[in-house]
């Protein structure tokens, strides 16, 4: 029997979760080395840092293991690192079922953590070691960017509890408010098997916002009023999660009368449906329903169709092309810098056509290596399957009605005459800008675009796709 209880440890954390300060804390202990957030796409365990063990990112792109068995078998004292939900999804099933990885889980009020980055990303400063240099800026909350966010960072948790649950291994919880205690440092420090324990807790970093939440934000009347659609208890209880329920019910869309319900896909035309739903009943639709409110609404609404429509596969990913160029801050500058450095996608510099369509047949390819799990970033919602997304939705609601984006002015035609009402013009804008799919059209797109979405071409009967 090993001495040691583990080979390694994992922090499961999130941005903004006080992880830096907790792992320095643990860094600190004579015997335990962690290597900071080694699967992060954008970097290789450290800002900066782009080689670990004599890996570099190129080769931890290619394949995540090496460098995983590189930590565990060449580092001096008890290894660790941190991960996060959008690190790469490859290495995550190998790690929680490995009991000799011992799992630390680091848990904040998603609020306080989500407030926090937008003042960092605000200010550009992320890490504060000196109260003096503190740059102040109010956050601008999102409710939908919240509400994906939280999603996301739910569903992981859940994934990472069914996990120990399955395989039966215990996790040591530790909260934001805890990672200053020092006897809750030192009972870390006896669950790893480490045989120092630290006399006091290292103070170099500082908390950079204190304060209260709503003064932290220039719209706190708009953040109350979009908290309180949200079950409390999702916010503050992270051992005692439900499990996820399917993506984004809010998202979907109900007519202010007529008995219709829209499931929205990322990326398709839902700003026309919106627009249509609303000339069809003269009223604005409602949105931002929550499960709770949903299904009263659906018992209610008598002859109820839900229906969504879906994009061409290779409009879709244009519309997920163009976006990516146009995406501002740091989230965009990190994203192409992976495209362009890890996938080999030309960036176009103008309006040249030929540019557009050299960097749009290079993403189709990268678009590939990413749904089938071959890409360190994660699988974005605007360019994730259709067929994925609905999928997911229909653990909610079923769709009763898929319509293609070339037959929407007809179907949608006939669910009008359906519930009795006149048929209201259809216009599917794409959002393109600048150069335009019809432009730089080939046939290798084609081609591309059915070997990365070969799924939706099955389950949806789409065609090749024509600008006629």
């Amino acid at each position: 029997m090993s001495a040691k209880p583990f080979d390694a440890f994992v922090l499961f954390a999130e941005m903004r979760t006080g992880s830096n300060h907790l792992e320095e804390s643990l860094n600190t202990l004579s015997d335990v080395v962690s290597h900071g957030e080694i699967f992060n796409p954008v970097f290789l365990g450290a800002h900066n840092r782009e080689e670990l063990f004599g890996i570099t990112m190129a080769m931890r792109e290619a394949d995540p293991f090496p460098l995983l068995r590189a930590v565990l078998a060449q580092s001096q004292g008890l290894p660790g690192f941190r991960f996060f939900y959008d690190h790469d999804p490859r290495v995550i099933d190998t790690i929680l079922n490995n009991p000799r990885i011992g799992k630390v889980i680091l848990t904040r009020n998603p609020l306080d953590s989500y407030v926090s980055f937008k003042i960092a990303a605000a200010t550009g400063q992320w890490r504060l070691t000196n109260p003096k240099m503190a740059k102040s800026a109010k956050a601008t909350f999102d409710g939908a960017e919240f509400s994906e966010i939280l999603s996301d960072q739910r569903a992981f948790r859940d994934r990472i509890q069914t996990a120990l649950q399955v395989t039966g291994q215990a996790a040591f919880w530790i909260a934001y408010e805890q990672i200053g205690d020092l006897d809750v440092l030192n009972g870390l420090a006896q669950f790893l098997g480490s045989a120092d324990r630290l006399a006091e807790v290292p103070g170099k970093l500082k908390k950079q916002n204190p304060g209260d939440t709503r003064d932290k934000v220039d719209n706190p009347e708009e953040m109350q009023a979009f908290l309180q659609t949200l079950d409390p208890f999702l916010l503050s209880r992270s051992v005692n999660l439900e499990p996820s329920r399917g993506p984004a019910v809010p998202t979907m869309i109900a007519a202010a009368e007529s008995p219709l319900l829209y499931l929205p896909v990322p990326g398709g035309p839902t700003e026309a449906v919106r627009n249509w739903l609303h000339r069809l009943d003269g009223a604005p639709p409602r949105e931002g329903l929550s499960q709770k409110e949903l299904r009263p609404w659906m018992r209610g609404a008598s002859g109820l169709t839900t229906f969504s429509v879906l994009r061409h596969p290779l409009v879709r990913a244009y519309g997920a092309w163009q976006s990516v160029l146009a995406e501002k801050g740091p989230k965009g500058n990190d994203i192409r810098r992976i495209l362009r450095n890890q996938h080999a996608v030309p960036l176009p510099e103008d309006d040249g056509a030929d540019a557009h369509a050299e960097g749009f047949l290079a993403f189709l390819k990268f678009l590939k290596a990413n749904l089938g799990g071959q890409s360190a970033l994660k699988v974005l919602p605007t360019w994730a399957t259709q067929t994925e997304i609905l999928a997911g939705m229909a653990q909610a609601v079923l769709p009763q009605r898929l319509i293609r984006d070339a037959d929407a002015h007809g179907e949608l035609g006939r669910l009008a005459d359906q519930v009795g009402r006149q048929t209201p013009p259809f216009t599917d804008e794409t959002g393109a800008t600048g150069v335009t799919l019809a432009q730089i059209h080939t046939p290798e797109q084609d081609t591309a675009v059915m070997d990365a979405y070969r799924r939706d071409f099955i389950q949806f009967g789409f065609g090749p796709w024509s600008a006629n």
